[in-house]
């Protein structure tokens, strides 16, 4: 069934050589079938807009553009068309040269669309809410400035199932597994599961291990007294928030998913051959 698309958004990281031109070249082209669009471009950490009505986001750049995109139009249902402007990511299965294609087909109904839950981190400071963000990666505890252990309580389904003596941990969804979670040595998790890992990173105690959870579980963090350093919470690698000495750290299911368009050039495991280089020989 054909999608009718009215308004689009063009959200692009400007430090990519070809953006300026690309975003032209889209602009041109939805404006000859009457689809207004808006831009929003960026250099270096990315500041967030108002988001207007619209029935598209359009991502120009690399897995970072589509993980600040999402935080920005997924609450609203909006699909997000995912450019890469480089190698391919592992979000960003469309090329450069493909997003006209690629739009054609999904204005068309003939490509669908991947949902992906997201988690939201919430900090808890002396029994108040401090600050509550959602992100689609994941989001990591970890010592600020010069590695250090942090030492951390864990709890699932509010009971307390140990603690965690490490480098850091990092709470991932199955999108963020093939990012930090994967070079701490989790495991690689279909895109669209409905699960978490719970990955302590260098743990001081050989027995912690990696977790994977329901994505319904409930889990939380604390933050104990004795600490060797600072202590902060980033999510999705793009926001920081300092933590304190009995801080609780909630984590669950966002109540709503990021929708990333298909491609139909290449699947989510084809991209994991190339970027993991998978030979299938010896030599892999």
């Amino acid at each position: 069934m054909k999608r009718h698309i009215k308004k689009a958004l063009i959200i692009a990281n400007l430090l990519k050589a070809e953006a300026g031109s690309i975003i032209h070249t889209i602009q041109e082209t939805l404006g000859a079938r009457g689809i207004a669009t808006e831009v929003h471009g960026y250099e270096g950490k990315p500041i967030s807009p108002v988001v207007p009505d619209i029935d598209l986001a359009l991502s120009l750049g690399g897995d970072g553009t589509v993980l600040f995109t999402a935080r920005l139009v997924a609450e609203k249902g909006t699909p997000i068309l995912a450019v890469n402007l480089g190698d391919f990511g592992f979000i960003t299965e469309v090329s450069k040269d493909e997003w006209q294609e690629a739009f054609d087909k999904y204005e068309a109904g003939i490509l669908g669309i991947s949902e992906r839950i997201m988690l939201t981190s919430t900090v808890i400071r002396e029994g108040r809410e401090l600050c509550s963000y959602t992100g689609l990666n994941d989001a990591v505890i970890s010592a600020a400035g010069i590695s250090k252990i942090v030492r951390l309580n864990i709890f699932l389904s509010n009971a307390n199932i140990g603690e965690y003596r490490a480098d850091g941990v990092i709470v991932s969804t199955p999108t963020g597994s093939t990012a930090y979670s994967l070079a701490a040595g989790g495991p690689i998790l279909d895109p669209e599961m409905d699960s978490f890992i719970l990955n302590p990173i260098c743990p001081f105690t050989l027995s912690n291990r990696t977790l994977c959870i329901q994505g319904s579980e409930l889990a939380a963090l604390e933050v104990q007294e004795r600490q060797r350093a600072d202590i902060i919470l980033t999510v999705d690698g793009q926001i920081a928030v300092p933590l304190k000495p009995k801080d609780i750290i909630r984590f669950k299911r966002a109540a709503y998913k990021a929708l990333i368009i298909r491609s139909d050039k290449r699947t989510f495991y084809e991209v994991l051959k190339t970027k993991l280089n998978w030979a299938g020989g010896p030599d892999a």
